[in-house]
Formats: C-alpha cells, structure tokens, sequence
C-alpha cells in the first residue's frame, strides 16, 4: 500500500469553500473513480491554520496514475471545480509526497 499526503494551502479565507467543495462534490466523483482517502485534517495549531492536509491510499503507482489521470480529465469535475472557483481560486498551492511505510509501522 502507498500513500499520497497532500497538503492544500488555501487563499485566505477560503478554507471553508475547499471543505464544503470536498464534502460535497469531490468525494462522490473519486468514488466514481475508485480513488480512496485515509483521513482529511485541518491545522488545530500550526504554521497555518488555512491548509487541509489528507491521504490517498494506493496499491501502486500505476493505480495512482491510472485514477488520478482520469480524474484531473473528468469533465464533471472540471465543470464542477469551476463553479466553485467562480469568485476567484481556492487554493494557493499544493505539496504533495509519496510515502512509504517503515518495516515498524502499524499503517501498511
């Protein structure tokens, strides 16, 4: 198993808009796909408190790129994100890494 932390750095004040867009229309499209989160999380105390942090799970890679290349393409979702973006963007910039599970860790 892989997984994706991604890291969402918001415009200012427009966390809420990012969250209400993945509750409600985000998530039934990645069902569609068959992309799978592990856990969404916003910063309690930190640098910023504008940043949504989750994780992907994936088999592999080439899942990832199968699924996420779909994605980035689906006319529902590039339709849908535009709505949402129509009073300016959402988001700033996005940090993305791979990780791979220590020998040790409980999450594989």
């Amino acid at each position: 198993m892989i997984h994706e932390l991604r890291i969402y750095h918001c415009m200012p004040g427009r966390l809420p808009d990012l969250l209400k867009r993945f509750e409600t229309i985000t998530l039934a499209i990645w069902e569609r796909f068959g992309i799978r989160q592990a856990g969404f999380w916003t910063v309690e105390m930190g640098a910023s408190n504008q940043d949504l942090y989750y994780l992907l799970e994936w088999e592999s890679l080439a899942e990832r790129e199968e699924k996420w290349g779909a994605f980035h393409i689906d006319a529902e979702w590039l339709e849908r994100r535009a709505e949402t973006e129509k009073d300016g963007p959402i988001v700033a910039s996005i940090s993305n890494t791979i990780l791979k599970p220590t020998a040790f860790s409980a999450v594989r």
